[in-house]
């Protein structure tokens, strides 16, 4: 189990990282309002990289599209795995729980016999002098 919560903790911040540069780069690309992209001074995006801006802008999109939904279906698998291990427990707990099965004797048990049991004792008096 430990391997699952190592791998879903660094694939979170992989999610993460993903996330913020896939809302930059969104919010980057030159709309056909001009939209934020003219709050970066118009030409802002084309002399950084260029004329091709919006080529490499979509380019960009597209990849980190991508490495969105295959970080949330690892994530969502990942969770799950945990939430199934948790809910089946680990083996020492697996080998704690199971039933235990009461000792039984290769040998029968012989029957008492009625000479065997002891028989009730009267009470008796104390003699008198």
């Amino acid at each position: 189990m430990g391997w699952t919560n190592i791998a879903i903790d660094v694939l979170l911040f992989c999610f993460v990282v993903t996330s913020v540069l896939m809302c930059l780069v969104v919010l980057m690309q030159r709309s056909k309002q001009e939209g934020l992209g003219a709050a970066f001074g118009g030409g802002f995006t084309e002399s950084v990289w260029g004329a091709q801006t919006s080529q490499v802008l979509v380019k960009a999109t597209v990849w980190l599209a991508a490495l969105f939904f295959i970080f949330s279906i690892s994530l969502a698998r990942l969770y799950s795995h945990r939430a199934a291990m948790m809910e089946k427990g680990s083996p020492m707990q697996q080998e704690l729980m199971k039933p235990v099965a009461p000792a039984t004797s290769t040998t029968p048990a012989a029957a008492p016999t009625p000479a065997a049991t002891p028989t009730p004792v009267a009470p008796t008096a104390p003699a008198a002098k």
